[in-house]
């Protein structure tokens, strides 16, 4: 009981300090692997940079010491974090603190659904995703992660448009002239150090490699070049109105914004408390009067923020030793310049004229803060919480998926039994734990668990030593990771999202049935398609799995039996056997029950049509394996309608669930005792004499039964 409840206890059974050791080498490794992708992750879910080292110093150690996997590594993941991000970006600004509440709030929701699940052994609900819709939806998230990492990679800054793959031709168009080389050649450097040492010897660990030399570089060329000056300093008095113009326009969102926030507020009071219809339709108007502003508004912002990043500058000396910022053509012949190009950074927010953020070098990670986050259990909004539930669900089948998938291949590796239920007891406890430590949502890692089974880990313990790790990196350490290039953790992103693309999974699923390969094409197109939108893509797969399931259900195959040369009983259509002209051995594949029903009824009759010397019909029940009120309605009306029209019905393998509903529906009286037989070669034999009295068929294909029976008994008498 007690293992159950703290699957742990389990780990220290022989117990002893060399497996410790063993452990805690894995620990440490994993921990070298997760501090930098954490906080790449971070970033791709829209979250600042040690927002990602939050969510590996909690999750890793609770996921392990309540989940049922002993090597499982829980973080921070790639397509978690693009799901976090795709879910709140239509409710706040990435980065805002707004967003980062929700980020957190939605790890507690996330959590709570599934330790729900596992609690109450519900873990099958996973199935509902099938294999096809999660391949078509892994490769598609795999491109849009890396693709999103372009813009940190060239260096530049663009605007998101409400597609990801308008936002990839902005990234495009403004890498052709705007690619800072230096970022470039810092991502490209880092990308060949970790494929190089990866292809050398995966145990390397070689994400903590490229960082550590990233690192260093940036810090000794002086990669980061940011300066503050006052709006005058700009050189060129039409820039200086085009911001005053942009912090206009920004004024005036925030001040629609209010009014809209207001409207809402007077339009859920009116709901409540039924007011006239007239007062809650001028509410609405308002509301959408005012959305239509905004969007206005936002396209001038949008246009003006995209004019002003195209701008580069060089700078020049004032006589208050302060740099003042010439374009080009304008630049002054008798200044000589830093040798540097520099740009105005130009936010989602209002510009400071006093203080304005120029920037002459790469982007880097900058401060972090340091120490750990303070604990306390996030501030619930039941609104907010409700219109991120359905997006908590996704992220947790999605990531319970990928862990339970992880933990699956390992344990078939070790020999470990598995639960699924305790791996979500797990998974939900590790983020709520998380949440409470100002943690995004997190998941099982196939990367870093892959490195913790080489490293040779034997318990759950080498996850507690990673988690040790990232606390002691918290709060000793983050300084040393100030001039981490941003492009580095681009570059980690695009090597950790390789193993996501698996083309062979579309051939395979086509392989297996064509319209499972359709459904994970679709799936993969269609995610492609909405994103940022995910979740889209995921109702559209969704949809298609349970369609095909429907009709399948409601259409199960009904086949016409005949004897094969192997002595079996075979679909005469498939396999082109003759088929018997006054028997017909029908064989229905699937519960027989209210979807289907009549199309049972349906195919009887065709038969009945098609078949001018028919008179008698078998029916396989081999293959029915549940029967419910509808299943025996049509049964009996079947029987009915045969018998009165002179033919005759028998049944054989019927299975003990269904002829337990028979018995207790009387249709087995109605039926009649003497014609359900065992198997089909008793029923055939027993029907055949009976239907060909007195007809003449040539070689009937039946007749192989009777003889082989007659073979037998003959044997049996000598």
């Amino acid at each position: 009981m007690l293992t159950r409840i703290f699957p742990f206890l389990a780990w220290f059974k022989d117990y002893d300090t060399g497996k410790f050791k063993i452990d805690f080498i894995a620990g440490i490794t994993v921990a070298l692997v997760l501090i930098p992708q954490s906080m790449a992750y971070a970033q791709l879910a829209g979250l600042p940079a040690y927002y990602g080292l939050y969510a590996a110093f909690l999750p890793p150690m609770v996921a392990s010491l309540f989940g049922s996997s002993r090597q499982l590594a829980t973080g921070p993941v790639a397509v978690v974090s693009l799901m976090t991000s795709a879910s709140l970006s239509p409710l706040a600004t990435a980065g805002s603190d707004a967003f980062i509440a929700y980020a957190i709030l939605l790890a507690l929701a996330v959590g709570f659904f599934q330790l729900a699940l596992g609690v109450l052994r519900l873990g099958l609900i996973v199935n509902f995703l099938s294999h096809p819709v999660v391949n078509g939806f892994t490769n598609a998230a795999a491109i849009i992660i890396a693709s999103s990492q372009l813009s940190k990679l060239f260096g530049i800054y663009v605007d998101e448009a409400p597609h990801h793959y308008e936002t990839i031709i902005r990234v495009i168009k403004a890498a052709v002239v705007y690619t800072h080389w230096p970022t470039l050649i810092m991502g490209l450097l880092a990308i060949g150090i970790m494929y190089g040492l990866k292809r050398l010897n995966p145990r390397i660990p070689y994400v903590l490699a490229a960082v550590v030399v990233t690192t260093l570089i940036s810090w000794l060329m002086g990669f980061e070049h940011n300066v503050k000056a006052p709006l005058e300093n700009l050189a060129n008095p039409g820039i200086r109105s085009d911001i005053n113009a942009f912090n206009f326009a920004m004024n005036r969102l925030e001040d629609l914004e209010n009014q809209r926030s207001g409207f809402y507020k007077e339009l859920e009071t009116l709901e409540k408390s039924d007011a006239p219809t007239l007062d809650i339709m001028r509410a609405e108007y308002e509301i959408q009067r005012i959305s239509h502003l905004m969007d206005e508004e936002k396209q001038k912002s949008h246009l003006t923020r995209e004019n002003l990043r195209r701008f580069k500058f060089y700078s020049g000396e004032s006589r208050a030793d302060q740099k003042i910022f010439y374009l080009a053509e304008e630049m002054p012949p008798e200044l000589k310049t830093d040798g540097r190009v520099w740009h105005i950074r130009v936010g989602q927010k209002k510009i400071d004229t006093r203080a304005l953020s120029m920037y002459g070098g790469g982007n880097v990670v900058g401060d972090i803060p340091k120490g750990l986050p303070s604990l306390g259990i996030p501030k619930l909004d039941l609104g907010v919480f409700l219109r991120i539930f359905p997006f908590a669900v996704i992220i947790s089948l999605l990531g319970f998926m990928e862990a339970i998938a992880i933990a699956k291949a390992m344990a078939a590796k070790t020999g470990q039994r598995l639960d699924p239920n305790q791996e979500l007891i797990g998974q939900g406890v590790a983020n709520i734990i998380g949440a409470i430590g100002k943690s995004y949502p997190v998941s099982g890692s196939f990367s870093r668990s892959a490195v913790n089974l080489q490293s040779g880990a034997i318990t759950g313990m080498s996850s507690v030593v990673t988690s040790f790790s990232v606390i002691l990196t918290l709060l000793f350490f983050t300084p040393l990771l100030y001039h981490l290039p941003q492009s580095v953790l681009a570059g980690v992103i695009m090597m950790a999202v390789i193993g996501l693309v698996n083309v062979s999974g579309f051939i395979h699923a086509w392989r297996a049935q064509w319209y499972d390969g359709l459904i994970s094409v679709i799936t993969f197109v269609s995610t492609l398609a909405v994103a940022p939108h995910l979740e889209k893509g995921i109702y559209v797969g969704v949809t298609l799995s349970l369609g095909v399931f429907l009709y399948k259900a409601m259409r199960p195959k009904v086949s016409s039996l005949s004897r094969h040369e192997d002595s079996a009983f075979k679909a005469f259509e498939v396999h082109g056997l003759k088929r018997c002209e006054y028997v017909d051995l029908v064989r229905f594949e699937g519960p027989l029950f209210f979807a289907n029903a009549s199309y049972l009824e349906d195919e009887i009759n065709n038969r009945i049509i098609s078949g001018r010397h028919l008179k008698h019909i078998i029916i396989a029940a081999n293959g029915i394996n549940d029967i419910d009120a509808s299943g025996e309605e049509a049964l009996a009306l079947i029987i009915n309608r045969l018998r009165s029209a002179g033919y005759g019905i028998s049944f054989s393998g019927i299975n003990e669930s269904v002829m337990a509903v028979f018995k207790r529906t009387h249709l087995l009286e109605n039926i009649g005792i003497s014609n359900i037989y065992p198997t089909m070669e008793k029923a055939v034999l027993a029907v055949h004499p009976q239907a060909h009295r007195d007809e003449i068929e040539g070689d009937c294909p039946l007749l192989t039964v009777c003889r082989s029976v007659d073979d037998q008994m003959n044997k049996g008498e000598k």
